[in-house]
């Protein structure tokens, strides 16, 4: 076999690895189904639809349009494009230390940091804790820097009736 008949049998293999992983852009997403299909553009203007995306178990994201993302092409069939990696340098934060995590959603401003000092950051305009038993703090010390409410009861803004200034001790609470 001749170099020349031994390039051109092997040919066809190196095409399909050359085509195995691409790089994209994300141009759509359909997140209705049990995993999510992505409309993508790869190479020179090559748009698949239906690329499904893998996510890790326990996580969900909708990427926004724009998007880059790894695409990979089992035995580089292009048929069966599936998305192994998306990310958004636009929007993805640059302030964190090295060794540190962020879980973020750029769009509504909230951010959960796992921080390298052991603490973990939480931010946002409401946060809400749901349980349906109970929410309990284990620590030596709760501080708040605003009012607290309990039952609607205002810490800083309740009343006691009845009471005479001075040095006067309210009751123990009913």
């Amino acid at each position: 076999m001749t170099p020349a008949d031994f390039a051109r049998a092997l040919a066809p293999l190196q095409r399909r690895i050359m085509l195995a992983v691409s790089r994209g852009v994300l141009r759509a997403v359909a997140d209705a189904e049990g995993i999510q299909q992505l409309q993508v553009t790869m190479l020179a203007g090559e748009t698949r639809d239906a690329v499904e995306r893998m996510q890790p178990y326990g996580l969900s994201a909708v990427p926004l349009p724009g998007a880059q993302c790894v695409v990979i092409c089992v035995g580089g069939n292009r048929d069966h494009p599936i998305a192994i990696a998306v990310d958004d340098p636009r929007f993805r934060p640059t302030d964190l230390q090295p060794g540190e995590v962020r879980l973020y959603n750029d769009q509504a401003g909230v951010s959960i940091t796992l921080k390298n000092d052991r603490s973990i950051l939480v931010e946002g305009r409401e946060i809400i804790l749901r349980a349906e038993e109970r929410v309990r703090v284990e620590a030596p010390l709760l501080e708040c820097t605003g009012d607290v409410t309990a039952d609607g009861i205002s810490l800083i803004h309740h009343r006691h009736g009845g009471v005479q200034s001075g040095a006067a001790q309210t009751d123990e609470p009913a």
